[in-house]
């Protein structure tokens, strides 16, 4: 008989279903997920401590989830049953741009336990645990956005937060081989990895994060996951949250850019890249990851 299947009950009711928002650095996983906390009945944590330290440690070390599914399973719905409680502590111990998102403010809460009808999440680099997901939650909805590449890399060269995971003794290309996390898959990979720049290093993470997307959506159905463009996404919200809502079964709110990102950052408008990469970094864009960028429409 196949095991049966681990029930979480999560502030006095069980967890179905879960909705779980993933992509690249800068692809807009924290806008859709904004979109989603402030939806009618979903609660959703974007960054909460007890995930994102999961998620950091089983993107940035792999071996140690790899073969042992059913313990990586029991650790992530560990960590979602402790991010998911509502309460005024866990409230204050989430990220500011969760908080934001669930205009949150002191001691407050983001939703009332009562109003719950879905759960989920939207935490940074939650991609690399991907699998680990959907065996934590077999029903699991994932909805994975994707962004141009070359946008992601213009984003990523001002965020030092991405910039840091390059650094000397930080980024474990050797001692994590292959590394899903910074995107070297090969030998060759590895071998031009010193080498590059941190415009060519920003478009391997966004390379392989593409092609990890690729191979979720050839393993998966259409019914538990879906993909969005993200310039769809800001350009067209009311259709991108119908088709949101219809793959969720719930009623789901427009993407609206909060005023950090109108006011000129990076991330505001899709084709930035051009206004922010030289001729030389866009080479290099190409060099590493221009197939990529022609397979998912990007680039012609």
């Amino acid at each position: 008989m196949p095991p049966r299947p681990h029930i979480l009950v999560v502030n006095g009711r069980k967890v179905r279903q879960p909705v779980f928002v993933i992509g690249a650095p800068h692809s807009g996983t924290d806008l859709l997920g904004r979109a989603l906390k402030q939806s009618r009945g979903f609660h959703v944590t974007i960054g909460q401590q007890a995930v994102q330290g999961v998620v950091y440690a089983f993107a940035r070390s792999p071996s140690i989830q790899r073969g042992r599914s059913t313990a990586a399973a029991t650790v992530l719905r560990d960590a979602f049953a402790q991010a998911w409680q509502v309460t005024a502590h866990s409230c204050l111990s989430c990220s500011l741009v969760c908080r934001e998102a669930g205009r949150v403010a002191g001691g407050g809460t983001c939703v009332r336990e009562r109003d719950i009808v879905r759960y989920g999440d939207a935490s940074p680099d939650l991609m690399y645990c991907a699998d680990g997901l959907v065996a934590a939650f077999p029903d699991a909805r994932l909805v994975q956005i994707i962004r141009d590449g070359r946008d992601v890399v213009a984003a990523m060269l001002a965020d030092p937060q991405a910039l840091a995971w390059f650094r000397p003794g930080m980024a474990n290309v050797e001692t994590e081989f292959p590394n899903p996390f910074l995107g070297v898959e090969t030998e060759q990979d590895l071998a031009i990895w010193p080498d590059l720049s941190p415009v060519g290093k920003c478009a391997m993470r966004w390379r392989g994060s593409v092609r990890a997307m690729a191979r979720l959506r050839a393993a998966m159905s259409a019914d538990q996951l879906t993909t969005l463009r993200y310039e769809n996404a800001v350009r067209r919200p009311a259709a991108t949250a119908a088709a949101v809502s219809g793959f969720v079964g719930e009623a789901v709110g427009q993407v609206q850019m909060p005023a950090r990102l109108r006011e000129g950052q990076p991330d505001s408008e899709p084709g930035t890249w051009r206004r922010l990469l030289t001729a030389a970094q866009l080479a290099e864009i190409e060099s590493v990851a221009g197939p990529d960028l022609r397979r998912v429409g990007y680039l012609d």
